[in-house]
């Protein structure tokens, strides 16, 4: 129940609670309006009965009452001893059955209305009785009852009004309170809207500020704010990236220069041999770094994606890794080409590639597909595989999965990254599988030329 409730819109909580609160409250005060109505009619219905009943029993103590005793309306009036013998009646009125039974009578004497079947009198609707005590030295009692047949027919009429209404009128407020609702959370879903489309990484990228003032206005204001420093913090992070791995360069290109004149001189030794490895990794660390501040400082690419032919692009990287493997090219027309820049598919496949080669066991595979308007690019090896909880990790930047692929010398922990990035940028993507047999698939999906 939670869960499903949690699983709907606000829109949609909002109009539910407030329906559910206008239901409660009508229902009450239905339930009021009926109860004050049938209070009330009854009271007066009694204020009639006791009137008429007073007069009479004036009469007693006056010793002037008439017979037969004359009344208004449709009431019925006896008066009866003290053994509840009838010694006078108006002229609809059982002059020989009293009204009440004696228990009956001490309970109307006391006060509390009685209602009695109209069949006492001949009559199809109930009857509402009150008892007057009359006379001193001869005790009487005034016996009114009058017929509550329509004040029975008008609580039914509003009852079936009450319930008829009742769905029309909920039914008309989840309308207005669904559009109402609707408009009210309209800027809200320009800000939401807004900041789907934001990428963090354009300065002019802010949300729209309603003219209302409001809460709304006052949350688009905090947001942007929090954009600008956020905005800001990301250019001194590009800024120190590329600063860092400009500075590096040079270093690393005089540790590569020493390193080439000591093998001119015949100085090789184990020593420089591991140094060597240690700088081509930090040369291409810093050559990834520069990649990536340069992908996060572009807002806007500056050369448009072009029709690119996928099998040259697939034969130039596979001749720079020696023992790669190219499967045969899919039936289809020849130039199967891929729109996008070349030289980022170039880098993106080269990327893919080099780890292949760095976990496989023996066997590296590059093939092309074609599947509906995409070009598949796969990337096979035979490696042990990264594990399925883990393919979306290994794109985050200097995340590297030693544990999970043991042969593997050690990257940068940058390459997939990059190979996102730079799908992304011509509108593909790159995927994660495992390859038929044993190992690891990647694949690069562009839209065909």
């Amino acid at each position: 129940m939670r869960r499903g409730w949690q699983r709907l819109t606000l829109r949609a909580r909002l109009l539910v609670i407030g329906v559910l609160g206008v239901a409660v409250a009508l229902a009450i005060g239905s339930l009021v309006l009926y109860g004050v109505l049938s209070v009330a009619s009854y009271r007066t219905l009694d204020a009639s009965s006791r009137a008429t009943g007073a007069d009479v029993a004036a009469l007693i103590t006056d010793g002037r009452l008439p017979d037969p005793i004359p009344v208004t309306g449709n009431q019925i009036v006896q008066v009866v001893d003290a053994r509840n013998r009838v010694v006078s009646a108006s002229v609809n009125a059982d002059r020989l059955a009293p009204l009440l039974s004696p228990a009956e009578l001490r309970t109307a004497l006391a006060g509390s209305p009685r209602l009695v079947t109209g069949s006492r009198v001949g009559l199809s609707s109930p009857l509402r009785v009150i008892a007057i005590p009359a006379g001193r030295s001869d005790p009487r009692t005034v016996v009114v009852a009058q017929q509550v047949q329509d004040i029975q027919h008008s609580q039914d009429i509003l009852k079936i009004s009450l319930l008829l209404t009742y769905p029309i009128l909920l039914a008309a407020l989840a309308v207005i309170a669904w559009r109402v609702v609707g408009a009210a959370l309209r800027p809200v879903e320009a800000l939401r809207s807004s900041a789907d489309r934001i990428s963090g990484s354009a300065q002019g990228d802010r949300l729209p500020v309603p003219t209302s003032g409001d809460e709304i206005s006052a949350l688009a204001v905090t947001l942007n704010s929090m954009l600008d420093r956020l905005a800001a913090s990301r250019a001194h992070q590009r800024s120190f990236i590329a600063d860092a791995a400009h500075e590096l360069r040079s270093p690393l290109a005089s540790m590569q220069t020493q390193l080439d004149v000591a093998d001119r001189l015949g100085e090789q030794s184990a020593l420089t041999e591991d140094l060597r490895a240690e700088v081509t990794r930090m040369s291409q660390l810093v050559e990834d770094l520069l990649v990536l501040a340069r992908l996060d400082a572009e807002t806007a690419p500056g050369r448009a994606p072009e029709a690119v032919p996928v099998l040259a692009v697939v034969d130039d990287v596979a001749q720079h890794f020696p023992g790669v493997h190219v499967a045969p090219s899919p039936p289809g027309p020849d130039g199967l080409a891929v729109r996008c820049r070349r030289d980022e598919l170039r880098r993106a496949l080269s990327n893919l590639t080099h780890n292949a080669v760095r976990h496989a066991v023996r066997t590296v595979e590059i093939g092309v597909e074609v599947e509906g308007g995409q070009v598949v690019i796969r990337v096979r090896d035979d490696g042990s595989g990264i594990a399925v909880e883990d393919r979306d990790r290994v794109f985050e930047r200097f995340t590297r999965l030693d544990e999970g692929r043991a042969r593997d010398a050690g990257g940068s922990g940058l390459g997939l990254a990059i190979v996102r990035e730079l799908m992304a940028r011509n509108g593909g993507e790159v995927r994660l599988g495992d390859a038929p047999g044993e190992g690891l698939e990647a694949q690069l999906r562009l839209p065909r030329a």
